[in-house]
Parts: structure tokens; sequence; C-alpha cells
């Protein structure tokens, strides 16, 4: 492990510990589909370096909210296990999952990703009811991008199961996708000293004192942020990380193709 203070001086100098670029991704990055066809609608692999998410999507009919009888729903949790890093235990979702989870849920939900109308099977009734399982096999830094990249391509990956005398048959799959209309994906920036890096390792994650998270449709709007760490961020210094996410969220895009 690296130290914070090592991390904030060579940071200060212009240099990172692996040699890339402030905004730079690891190496590789790689989007794989349909890695769990058997047990969810939907699923994909993401790995940014050392870092491996796998996502999965589960489609399920369900009673609609009172207030939006016409609609479905979507869900999304995170879930941070020992197997992937040593500094997770096993229990209760800690306060880093409920974070991660609402940042991901955030993202796609107030786009309008999914068109929640068309998921509706009978108004008042029945809706079918979108449930997105994020699990880092591999923490390595930089869940954030990677857990958004894979749950993105879960969604475009997923089928919906058929339904035979009012109940879902998931051991038969029709050819319709999801609704999707939006592509949110996200880009996490992170402030370390008076430098903004692009996918921190854990030690540039320890030694970093503020973070933001932009979540981008792909026409490059903003739909969503997120603020994280101990320090506030000046309004000079959100426009820079904006910016700079605006730039990565393109390159990542292109590797959901």
């Amino acid at each position: 492990m690296i130290s914070a203070s090592y991390i904030n001086q060579i940071t200060a100098k212009g240099f990172r510990a692996d040699g890339r670029k402030f905004d730079e991704y690891r190496q590789p990055v790689s989007v794989e589909y349909g890695i769990s066809a058997k047990s969810a609608e939907g699923s994909a692999r993401v790995k940014i370096g050392g870092t491996e998410v796998v996502a999965g999507v589960k489609l399920d009919l369900g009673t609609p909210y009172s207030d939006r009888p016409a609609e479905g729903t979507i869900m999304v949790n995170v879930e941070l296990l020992p197997l992937s890093s040593t500094k997770y235990e096993s229990g209760p979702p800690d306060v880093s999952a409920i974070e991660m989870s609402r940042v991901i849920d955030r993202g796609i939900r107030e786009c309008d990703a999914v068109d929640f109308k068309k998921l509706c099977v009978t108004p008042g009734e029945k809706v079918w009811m979108v449930f997105v399982d994020i699990y880092p096999i591999n923490a390595d830094g930089n869940l954030f991008d990677a857990c958004s990249l894979a749950a993105l391509a879960a969604l475009k990956d997923a089928k919906f199961p058929k339904i035979v005398d009012g109940i879902v048959d998931y051991k038969e799959r029709t050819k319709d996708s999801l609704p999707i209309q939006k592509m949110p994906l996200e880009c996490t920036v992170w402030k370390v000293g008076s430098e903004f890096l692009i996918d921190p390792t854990v030690d540039e994650e320890n030694a970093a004192e503020s973070r933001l998270t932009v979540a981008f449709t792909d026409k490059g709007a903003v739909c969503a942020l997120q603020k994280g760490g101990k320090l506030s961020l000046t309004s000079e210094d959100i426009g820079k990380m904006v910016d700079l996410a605006d730039k990565k969220t393109k390159e990542l895009r292109g590797y959901l193709k």
C-alpha cells in the first residue's frame, strides 16, 4: 500500500505511481455481455485495469405504485462483499454500498433511461419491475465508473421472459429488449491536492479529499451529480470536473459497442 502523503507528493509534481496521465483510464477496459444468460435476463462483466464488476438484470411482474399505476420501476443494488476486497465485510450494506447503489440508480432514473410506461402490463395491476444487481469481483479502485458501465451494459443485454397464463416463464425468452430510450453513463473525477484524477487506484482514492460523479446521457446532457469526500468544491472546481467527466464519459461509451 502506498501512503496518502506520498500520493499527494507525486501528484503535486505531475506524476502518478503507475505512470499514467491524470486523465487516463487503466488498461485494458472491456465489456462482455451475456455472462449469466441462464440466471439473469441481462448480464455483463466490466473490467477496468484490475477492477472487475459483474451486473445482472432480473425482471419480475409486480404491483405498480399507487401514484404511478401505469408505470413499471427499477431498483439498483450494489453488493460490496469480502470477495472483492478485505475492507468489506459480510452483513447488511454499509454506507459505501448504499451510496454507490443510489448514485448508479439516480443516473438511470433521472434521465428517464427506461420508458417506464412501456413496462406496464395491466394498468393498476401488473407492471414489469427491473432489478439491477451489481457485484464487484475485484475492487481495485474506481468502482463508481465500473459499476455504472456494467449496469448500462446489463440493461442493454436484457430480454423479456415470456408470460404464460399470467405467470413469468423464465425458461423462455422473447426477442424483446427493455424499452431503453436514453443511455446514461457516469464518470467520477477525484481531487487529490489541487489536481483532478480519472480512474484512481485504491491508494489514490485513499489520498483523495473530494470526488464528483457526473452522469451524462448519450447526447451529452448532464442528468445527475453526486459529490463525495470530506472537503468542499468551488464552482471553478466543479466546472473543470464536469468538463473532464464529459470528455472521459464519451471515451467510456465507446467500450459499450
